[in-house]
């Protein structure tokens, strides 16, 4: 497969295909209210086991309730996102995935950190940080850029 260096980045022919990036922008929205949803009804049977311990803990075990959701999305997405298929389950409804431009695999750690980048852009630039994927080349986010990573089509 031939490769070329583009910005300190290897880049293999695959990644210059545009048709893997047609509608990536959309899918990935849709995808994130997906996973979001998806996220939401994981929270139910853990949030049901800190009440539990709450009661037994005699109201302690409450303070759980405030890392809840963080606690299960990050576990959501290093297994998913950092999984085999490099998708969490919104991603593989909209037939997207994550990949490496060094053709690496993602793992639980890279889907965490990009997981994390992602919510910390959203702190600072709210919904803008999707205006970057106007400018940047493969549609990509801020924090696909900071980690060399890309959201491609797999129904091309």
């Amino acid at each position: 497969m031939a490769t070329r260096i583009l910005d300190g980045e290897i880049l293999t022919s695959r990644f210059d295909d545009v048709r893997l990036y047609d509608g990536v922008r959309t899918r990935r929205v849709l995808a994130f209210v997906l996973d979001y949803l998806i996220v939401g009804l994981l929270c139910i049977p853990f949030a049901i086991i800190v009440a539990l311990l709450g009661i037994i803990t005699l109201g302690l075990g409450w303070a759980l309730f405030g890392v809840l959701g963080p606690v299960v999305a990050l576990f959501y997405v290093a297994a998913t996102l950092g999984g085999r298929e490099q998708a969490t389950l919104g991603m593989r409804m909209m037939s997207i995935r994550l990949e490496r431009l060094d053709g690496g695999s993602i793992g639980p750690v890279i889907a965490v950190v990009h997981t994390v980048l992602f919510w910390a852009g959203n702190v600072i630039l709210t919904p803008l940080i999707l205006l970057a994927t106007l400018f940047l080349d493969r549609k990509r986010t801020l924090h696909d850029l900071l980690l060399g990573t890309v959201v491609v089509r797999t129904d091309k």
